[in-house]
């Protein structure tokens, strides 16, 4: 069986080990969505991990309602993101783009748009008398494919800008995955109702992706069980394991999914993990994530229902952190006052292993 340090091949790219380093928000962009200097260091630091996935990045306007998220639909945006990667590079590591389109999540306060998604619904907030979160409109026929353009666009833009591929986000209750879930898919037509009309703009996405990078530089993320972000759906396997097999038969470069668990620490749920189910039907690599500890990680590599691991919230602390997994170094504590905040605390000031010992 490999370990979390062993080398691995994911489409056309072959990783130096499997401590993969899983897309996280961060808020460092400028308001207009184009990445920032210092965003230059803090990939920098992390190009150790087997491979770097972005933070969530907007394909438009209409899919980006985030504050100082970043975006890769404008010329500038794509200049500003050369250097962020060309850092990665020159420190011998490797970065794909997660593309994300936000659906009904994406602000009005922040992009001044109605929000897309599957139907016309609105996502719930944990302070109804303050949810920022607008009435989504019901996508036409004329939407999706714009949509789908905004996909190919930004994926061009992606390795124009040097990603040496993409992801994209299909997971926790943002566009794709509205479509996906019957919870949040209300559609007759050829976008709801069945499994497998709901799988059919994922697929779409993905075609056009493909189409663009070649399957072997396109990956997607997927959050197949319990509620996320108000998505949930009634009967998961009936639709993730399909769509894992209609991933598989487009041969991409690798699935990851972020699975809760009932005790998990970033969102829990009760319903079953479906990684096992998806396992087999989708050979190609399989990246698992979400509250993983080295030791759980080398687990389920042993037991073949993993290839890879994804971490968030500790490679924020730990810009280190597969060296820190294979010396057992002690890892430094995420400060969650600072995951959005601006500035370089809680951003690029983490100490590595050197700097801590000196």
């Amino acid at each position: 069986m490999p370990s979390l340090f062993d080398p691995i091949t994911i489409g056309d790219l072959t990783v130096p080990n499997r401590v993969f380093m899983a897309p996280l928000t961060r808020t460092r962009s400028t308001d207009a969505h184009v990445p920032t200097d210092i965003m230059i260091e803090y990939y920098r630091q992390r190009a150790g991990a087997g491979l770097i996935i972005s933070e969530a990045t907007g394909i438009s306007a209409q899919g980006l309602g985030w504050p100082n998220a970043p975006g890769l639909w404008t010329a500038e945006q794509v200049e500003a993101w050369k250097p962020v990667t060309a850092a990665v590079h020159d420190a011998g590591g490797r970065i794909v783009a997660q593309l994300w389109h936000q659906g009904r999540l994406a602000r009005p306060d922040v992009n001044k748009l109605q929000p897309l998604s599957s139907s016309a619904t609105r996502a719930p907030y944990h302070k109804p008398d303050a949810n920022p979160y607008g009435e989504a409109r019901a996508a036409t026929p004329d939407d999706i494919r714009q949509t789908l353009d905004d996909y190919a666009s930004a994926s061009r833009n992606a390795i124009a800008a040097g990603f040496d591929g993409v992801q994209v986000h299909g997971a926790n209750g943002y566009f794709i995955d509205q479509f996906l879930r019957d919870g949040t898919n209300l559609r007759d037509d050829d976008y709801g109702g069945s499994p497998e009309n709901r799988i059919r703009l994922m697929r779409e996405v993905m075609e056009r992706v493909v189409a663009e990078v070649g399957a072997g530089r396109t990956s997607i993320r997927l959050s197949p069980n319990g509620e996320t972000q108000g998505a949930d759906d009634s009967d998961p396997e009936s639709v993730f394991v399909p769509a894992a097999k209609a991933l598989n038969d487009l041969g991409i470069a690798f699935l990851e999914l972020r699975e809760q668990a009932p005790d998990g620490t970033f969102g829990a749920s009760d319903v079953p993990k479906l990684s096992p189910a998806i396992r087999k039907v989708f050979t190609g690599p399989l990246v698992l994530n979400q509250d993983y500890t080295a030791q759980a990680a080398q687990a389920d590599l042993d037991s073949g229902v993993a290839d890879a691991i994804a971490w968030g919230r500790l490679f924020i602390a730990n810009p280190d952190l597969p060296e820190r997994f294979r010396t057992g170094a002690a890892l430094n504590t995420p400060n969650p006052r600072t995951f959005y905040s601006a500035g370089p605390e809680g951003y690029i000031d983490y100490p590595a292993l050197e700097t801590a010992a000196a």
